[in-house]
């Protein structure tokens, strides 16, 4: 299983395919390094955060300058500040919704970020054990039905998992299948007039990447 890295205005991988465009921005590089330094912070017990003082609230009151934006799982078990030990205005997190998927609202908030808030680094993170995930394969595999509203969102989850090995035992099929939901979302957000603009300018990243809930890390696709 190849490791996904679309930069939207750097190099393009999508399994074992690549497109050379431009360099990801130094602004990109340094806004993951400073997400994979948080989530090192957060699994070792050294969260830098703990509790915010009042003149930061008042300081952030005057505006938002987050370096990356998270499309994330509504589950309550991973708040990106808190697995990122991110401080307030540091993450623009997108409506976090079941199975990370996109929509309009959500794709509309994306543009917003990188319109007016200029963030370098656009993440998609899903996690292991993803309950979403999980009735989009009993929907596509087992004939499982789920109430009209959930089904709509299934409709989102289902068609990224048309190539999975159908021989692996459950817990690595769903595994997989949260891996492949994470590059079907980055591959539709590439497939937008507005992912195309945006890797015209090089002038910012888009990655996928893992939640794990038992050990707390969280694994780049790259």
């Amino acid at each position: 299983r190849g490791g996904v890295a679309v930069s939207l205005g750097g190099r393009i991988v999508m399994g074992t395919h690549a497109i050379d465009s431009h360099q990801p921005t130094g602004a990109a590089e340094e806004a993951l390094k400073r997400l994979k330094e948080g989530n090192a912070r957060f699994v070792s017990g050294h969260a830098r955060f703990p509790t915010v003082q009042t003149e930061v609230l008042a300081e952030l009151a005057k505006g938002q300058r987050p370096y990356a934006t998270i499309l994330g799982s509504s589950d309550s078990r991973v708040p990106p500040e808190l697995l990122f030990d991110a401080g307030f205005g540091e993450l623009f997190v997108i409506i976090r919704v079941a199975g990370n998927v996109l929509g309009p609202s959500i794709a509309g908030t994306l543009q917003y970020a990188g319109t007016h808030l200029h963030t370098p680094l656009f993440i998609v993170l899903g996690h292991e054990g993803c309950g979403a995930v999980e009735a989009a394969i009993a929907e596509k595999f087992h004939g499982a039905h789920h109430r009209s509203r959930i089904a709509l969102l299934l409709r989102n989850i289902v068609p990224a998992l048309d190539n999975l090995d159908l021989t692996l035992p459950p817990a690595a099929l769903l595994s997989a299948a949260v891996e492949a939901n994470v590059r079907w979302t980055i591959r539709e957000l590439l497939a937008s007039v507005e992912g195309k603009a945006r890797l015209a300018q090089g002038d910012v990243q888009l990655m996928g990447a893992v939640y794990d809930l038992v050990t707390g890390r969280v694994r780049f696709l790259e």
